[in-house]
C-alpha cells in the first residue's frame, strides 16, 4: 500500500525544464547575430540583394565573424529541436490528442534542420577555395539565407501553431499568449511569399524576433502537470 501510494504521488516525466532549453536557444542565436558584428566593427551580415562587391567583399574582410556565425547558430538549432520535443511531450501528457502536437513537432524539427544547415553553408563561406571563387559565394549566400530565412521561419509558424492551438483549445496557456502565437504563425506561413517576392522578406526579421520571444514566454507559461492545467482552467 506504501508503494502504490509512492507510486501515485510521484510525478509524471515530462522530460527537461522548457525555460533553460528556450533561453539557451534565444541567447545563442541572438549571440551569433550580435557578436559578428562587434567583431567587424559594426559590419551586418550582407543582405542577398546587396550588390555583388558588398557581399562578396563582407566574405573575404570577415571569416572569423562569419565562422562565430555558423558556430553559435549550429549549437542553437539543437536545444531548439530539444525544446519541440519536449513541448510536444509536455503535452500529450496533459492530455492533448491533436494533431497540432505532432505538427508542432514536425515544425520544430525542419526549423532546426534549417538553422543547423544554413549554418553550415555559412560556415562554408569561411573557406579559402570557396572565398576565391564570386560565383561560389554568392551562390552559397543565397542558399544560407534561403535556408535560413524562410525555410527556418516557416516551419517555426508550425512549431508555434502546433503548440498555441491546443493551448488555447485546452486553456494551457494564457489567452493573450495563445493568440499571439496564432498571429506569429499566420505571418510565418505569409513569409512562404517571400521566396517569390523579395519586399515580403521585411516579414522574416518581424517574425523571426517576436517568435523567439514567443517560445521563451511559453517555455515558462505550459503547465507541467495536468494539475496544473487544471488549476490554471480554475483559476
Amino acid at each position: 500500500m506504501t508503494t502504490a501510494t509512492a507510486t501515485t504521488a510521484k510525478p509524471s516525466q515530462s522530460g527537461p525544464p522548457l525555460p533553460p532549453i528556450a533561453i539557451a536557444t534565444v541567447a545563442l542565436f541572438m549571440a551569433s547575430l550580435m557578436l559578428p558584428i562587434i567583431l567587424t566593427g559594426g559590419s551586418t551580415y550582407p543582405s542577398p540583394y546587396s550588390d555583388e562587391a558588398t557581399i562578396v567583399g563582407y566574405f573575404r574582410s570577415n571569416p572569423g565573424p562569419v565562422l562565430f556565425t555558423a558556430l553559435l547558430q549550429f549549437a542553437a538549432s539543437l536545444p531548439l529541436v530539444i525544446y519541440a520535443a519536449t513541448a510536444s511531450v509536455r503535452l500529450n501528457r496533459l492530455g492533448v490528442r491533436a494533431p497540432g502536437v505532432t505538427i508542432g513537432l514536425v515544425g520544430g524539427v525542419l526549423a532546426s534542420s534549417s538553422m543547423a544547415l544554413s549554418a553550415l553553408l555559412n560556415w562554408t563561406l569561411t573557406r579559402p577555395e570557396i572565398l576565391q571563387n564570386v560565383g561560389s559565394v554568392r551562390l552559397v549566400h543565397d542558399l544560407a539565407f534561403i535556408i535560413g530565412g524562410p525555410g527556418f521561419i516557416v516551419p517555426s509558424g508550425l512549431l508555434i501553431a502546433g503548440i498555441a492551438v491546443p493551448a488555447l483549445l485546452a486553456r494551457l496557456l494564457p489567452r493573450w499568449l495563445a493568440w499571439a502565437g496564432l498571429v506569429i504563425a499566420a505571418l510565418a506561413m505569409l513569409a512562404t511569399l517571400s521566396v517569390a517576392i523579395p519586399e515580403l522578406s521585411i516579414l522574416l526579421p518581424i517574425v523571426r524576433f517576436p517568435s523567439l520571444a514567443w517560445i521563451v514566454l511559453t517555455a515558462f507559461q505550459l503547465p507541467v502537470r495536468p494539475r496544473a492545467a487544471n488549476d490554471k482552467v480554475a483559476s
